[in-house]
């Protein structure tokens, strides 16, 4: 990338420095704070550090920073290195102190917060943008998902010399990419529907059946895909089918995977070359890292939102293996726990279920409506203690999750 401007350099020494002493003060990765002050030294330092680099943005409800993390492996292939994120801090002050923190190099992979993606995409002029998916979270914090949907869509209307790589399988996502001047449509599936049954562009009933979705008053429907998400499988844009393979589990992250694989595609790497890097991948940001505890294995699942839960029950071991439950309500996590009603929790019966974190009596009362059984546990080590032999699995929502690992000690 071209010279920094004075001022600039001094704002990325002075974010670098605080983000080193957050972390040898035990603070945190020192993420946020850098950029804070980075950002008040120079406003415009996220523009500056952009320039000359091939910038990837990754939003969406849910998969943003494990298919980050899957990209940034993918475009290893290439054998540059590759800017990013890689914890999560996805609002401007990360995004600064992500690009300050590698000014050299070429490509940048940044997880971008869902409300800040316009604003984000006209500082970085991004290459390529992905949409995931689009659907409720922290009620009382995020913005109305139509209205996220509205402000996404003006902003990559006007997103010259960019491609929108986007899940087709979401009707509200479709929606957002469709004035996009050029989109790669990727088949990466939506199991959580609850929140696209109306036609975005009319209002009208969306049709679901094997071909995909359509609206049944309007013209809207599915748009054709190159990329696509075959039971294990990935079929490419030239129609070849592989074999994913992957170490992390589920179908979540086979979806996810498979949009890395069109990013890289997109900058040259090809399936061959790319799909070794990401099965090396294991764990992301504390997510599926098992770690011994009282003798017994622990594995760490995060979930904040409907949606999340959903994909988390995918992936818990074979019944009836023990599953232990927290939910906080904390401001990263939104206070409003109403959103616990829209998930399924019938799927856990049968299971050991333990019910720990903060809002526990709030996720009991839940469990009891869907008659699962489960007792409550204070924090992870009771449960550890109190669940039948064998692994645990355990799903929590993000500061619940971020204390476990704290227990654990962070793993990556």
């Amino acid at each position: 990338m071209s010279k920094l401007p004075l001022r600039a350099r001094l704002a990325t020494s002075i974010g670098g420095a605080a983000g080193r002493v957050s972390r040898l003060a035990g603070r945190g990765d020192g993420s946020v704070i850098g950029g804070v002050l980075g950002l008040r030294v120079e406003p415009d330092l996220l523009r500056l550090l952009a320039e000359d680099r091939q910038i990837v943005l990754v939003t969406g409800t849910n998969g943003k920073t494990t298919t980050t993390r899957l990209i940034c492996a993918a475009l290893g292939a290439l054998g540059q290195d590759v800017a990013s994120n890689a914890f999560g801090a996805n609002m401007e002050a990360g995004l600064a102190s992500a690009l300050g923190r590698s000014q050299d190099a070429p490509y940048a992979v940044l997880e971008t917060d869902e409300r800040y993606l316009p604003a984000v995409i006209q500082a970085t002029r991004p290459r390529v943008v992905v949409l995931l998916n689009l659907s409720r979270d922290q009620m009382d914090r995020a913005a109305e998902i139509w209205l996220t949907a509205r402000r996404w869509r003006q902003a990559l209307a006007g997103a010259e010399g960019c491609v929108v790589i986007a899940n087709a399988d979401d009707p509200l996502i479709a929606w957002t990419a469709s004035l996009a001047p050029r989109v790669t449509w990727v088949a990466a599936g939506q199991r959580w529907q609850e929140d696209s049954w109306c036609c975005p562009e009319c209002g009208s009933h969306l049709r679901r059946d094997e071909l995909g979705w359509r609206c049944g008053e309007c013209k809207f429907a599915r748009p054709p895909t190159r990329w696509v998400l075959s039971g294990d499988s990935v079929i490419d844009e030239a129609g070849q089918l592989h074999e994913l393979a992957l170490a992390l589990p589920g179908r979540a992250n086979r979806s996810n995977a498979v949009v890395a694989l069109a990013v890289a595609s997109y900058f040259g790497a090809s399936v061959e070359q790319a799909l070794p890097q990401l099965r090396n991948v294991a764990s992301v940001a504390g997510r599926y890292t098992q770690v011994q505890r009282q003798g017994r294995n622990v594995r760490l699942l995060l979930a904040k939102n409907p949606a999340g839960w959903l994909e988390a029950f995918d992936v818990l071991g074979p019944p009836p293996g023990p599953v232990l439950l927290a939910v906080n309500a904390q401001i990263p996590d939104g206070k409003d726990t109403s959103w616990l009603w829209d998930v399924d929790y019938r799927l856990l019966r049968g299971r050991p279920v333990l019910v720990a974190g903060e809002r526990r009596v709030d996720l009991a009362v839940r469990l009891e409506a869907d008659q699962v059984e489960f007792e409550l546990a204070d924090g992870l080590d009771d449960a550890v203690a109190r669940a039948p032999a064998g692994d645990l699995d355990v799903i929590a929502n993000y500061t619940a999750f971020q204390q476990f690992r704290a227990v654990l000690g962070r793993t990556d």
